[in-house]
C-alpha cells in the first residue's frame, strides 16, 4: 500500500507528464497547421479560430454544465458569427448538447456573459422557444437553449441532462 507521500508524488509526476503531453500535442496543432501562431488547446478540446471548444462525452444539467465548464477556465459555447455556428453544429450533430444561452435570469435570452442574444428565428427549431412547463420536471418552464440533433436550438428545463460545449480562448505555447 501507498504511502501519502508516494500518492503526492506520483500525482506530481502524472501532472508534469500531462504538461509534457499537452506541450506535444500543441506543437504537433502547430506543425499540422502549419502555424506560428502558438495558439493551442487543452487535450480532448478542438480548435477554431482563436478558441477551443469541449464537446462532452458527459451528461449534466444545465447549470452543472455552466459549472463544469467554469472549473476548466472556460464558459458555455456563445456563438458569435456564422462561420463559428457552422463549426459547432458540425461537431455536435446528431446529439443534442447545452450552450450557454438563458432567459433564466432576466426573462430574456441572453449569453452566460449577460451579452443579450439577439433573436434570430433561423437558428430555433420551429415553434421554439415555447417556454412549455407540462416537461414534469418540476417547478419552471424552459429556461435553458440546446441545440437539437438537427442542429437548431430549442429551449428545455434546465434540469435535463444533456451533452454540453464549453469554450475558451486558445493558449500560447
Amino acid at each position: 500500500m501507498c504511502s501519502v507521500m508516494e500518492s503526492l508524488k506520483q500525482l506530481s509526476v502524472l501532472k508534469s507528464l500531462s504538461r509534457n503531453v499537452a506541450s506535444l500535442k500543441c506543437s504537433l496543432q502547430l506543425i499540422i497547421n502549419n502555424s506560428s501562431s502558438g495558439q493551442c488547446c487543452p487535450l480532448d478540446w478542438i480548435s477554431f479560430g482563436s478558441n477551443c471548444y469541449h464537446f462532452s462525452t458527459e451528461f449534466l444539467s444545465w447549470n452543472k454544465s455552466k459549472d463544469w465548464c467554469e472549473n476548466q477556465d472556460a464558459h458555455l459555447v456563445i456563438l458569435n458569427s456564422d462561420q463559428e455556428w457552422d463549426f459547432v453544429t458540425k461537431h455536435s450533430i446528431p446529439g443534442a448538447y447545452w450552450v450557454g444561452l438563458t432567459d433564466g435570469r432576466t426573462g430574456r435570452w441572453e449569453w452566460v456573459n449577460q451579452t443579450p442574444y439577439r433573436m434570430e428565428r433561423r437558428r430555433w427549431s420551429p415553434g421554439q422557444p415555447d417556454s412549455w412547463t407540462g416537461h414534469g420536471f418540476g417547478a419552471g418552464d424552459e429556461d435553458c437553449a440546446h441545440l437539437n440533433s438537427h442542429g437548431w436550438l430549442n429551449d428545455l428545463h434546465c434540469n435535463i441532462q444533456l451533452n454540453f460545449i464549453c469554450q475558451k480562448r486558445s493558449s500560447h505555447s
